[in-house]
């Protein structure tokens, strides 16, 4: 289909359908290891790369490459990489385009893991990186060095939801000849396009919003195929791979994306409200909230505010720990993105293995929780949150 005829809702119903022989109306999931060969010469061209085609499910399988084809039209990429999880997007991407001796400079308000892959893991293989406040730009010029490669941001933040300016630190990378990399995780093509804003390269955890439903784990990574093809030479060797299950799982996810998008960001932005009044509570963190010290951005950037709302309670580890442990309905877990509400408290959960002097760098407090809110009724929300908000 001609993508420049349809509107994003139609796109991520229909974009990246390529039918069997069989003519199927949903899209065919391919579980198969390899793929057979008609000759010799065949295969010795799959493999060469003289002619395009399928070849082994570590790098090649029809069903993951509708995912990737659909989920690049909603991005505005030229290409695409689907990968296990949402970390193995962002490891693809660092091993396929920086090399030992290489810099990164990234925000201090990642989730966790992200802070760990770059801190610690990444380090031991040569590859340092700076950390720098999400909104101040002068500061990530500042620490740009004459081998620094990649900025890496991911707007909204977790779990603070910070904005970034995405097109001042387009030009903060294009002035340093360094590639920005945005984590669109939270605000989904629906509310946000980093690549039409100047970024470079996408990273999704698409076990989040993407699936929706929190069934299956999966990333991806987009941009111009010039710089997608070493992160996709990265996955090809070293096999961080999407299943072909998980990838028809997100097809069907894609689907119901926007009307998802946009209850979740109602809901969120009605819970956020309500949050406001509670005497319990010290301050509401949500990008649509004129309270949000980037709203403005945040309305020049994205479509709506996102579904995830945090807040800080009065009386610390206690008083939150209290909210978490009142919810009946609610669903205590670190993941976000479902159809069902989560409520997690990062100090103790997703922020938990780094340090309490990253963690209060990054504004992340033993009073603060993460709301993702999901599409229950809100009413329903607000009461299961009041019984542990009680003075």
């Amino acid at each position: 289909m001609n993508k420049s005829d349809y509107q994003l809702e139609t796109l991520a119903v229909r974009a990246g359908i390529e039918r069997s022989q069989f003519n199927e109306h949903s899209e065919a999931l391919y579980l198969t290891s390899s793929f057979v060969f008609g000759s010799a010469a065949e295969a010795a061209a799959r493999f060469s790369g003289q002619t395009p085609g399928n070849i082994y499910a570590r790098f090649t399988n029809p069903t993951v490459t509708a995912f990737q084809e659909r989920l690049a039209v909603l991005e505005g990429a030229e290409s695409c990489v689907a990968t296990a999880s949402g970390m193995s997007a962002i490891l693809a991407t660092v091993m396929g385009l920086l090399s030992a001796g290489d810099h990164i400079v990234s925000s201090r308000s990642l989730f966790g893991a992200t802070v760990q892959l770059f801190g610690n893991i990444m380090k031991r293989f040569g590859i340092e990186t700076t950390f720098v406040s999400q909104t101040d730009v002068v500061a990530w010029r500042a620490a740009v060095q004459p081998n620094t490669k990649l900025l890496f941001a991911e707007t909204p933040s977790n779990p603070l939801t910070e904005i970034c300016d995405i097109a001042a630190l387009s030009q903060v990378a294009k002035q340093a000849g360094a590639l920005l990399a945005v984590d669109n995780c939270f605000c989904t093509p629906i509310l946000q396009r980093p690549l039409d804003l100047g970024a470079d390269l996408v990273i999704h955890s698409a076990t989040k919003y993407l699936d929706g439903q929190g069934r299956v784990l999966g990333g991806a990574v987009l941009g111009r195929k010039e710089v997608i093809d070493p992160v996709f030479t990265f996955l090809r060797t070293a096999g961080p791979t999407m299943s072909a299950f998980n990838a028809w799982i997100f097809l069907k996810g894609l689907e119901t994306l926007s009307l998802r998008m946009e209850a979740h960001s109602r809901s969120a932005l009605e819970l956020a409200l309500w949050l406001e009044q509670q005497p319990q509570v010290e301050r509401v963190f949500y990008p649509g909230l004129p309270s949000h010290p980037q709203y403005a951005l945040a309305k020049q950037q994205q479509k709506t505010g996102g579904g995830i709302v945090a807040f800080e309670v009065k009386g610390g580890k206690d008083a939150a720990w209290r909210v978490v442990d009142a919810t009946r309905m609610i669903s205590i877990t670190a993941n976000l993105g479902d159809t069902k509400t989560t409520l997690t408290h990062p100090a103790s959960t997703t922020h938990c293995r780094i340090t309490p002097e990253q963690r209060a760098a990054a504004g992340i407090g033993d009073g603060l929780l993460r709301v993702g809110v999901g599409l229950e009724a809100i009413g329903d929300i607000q009461g299961d949150l009041a019984r542990g908000l009680k003075p």
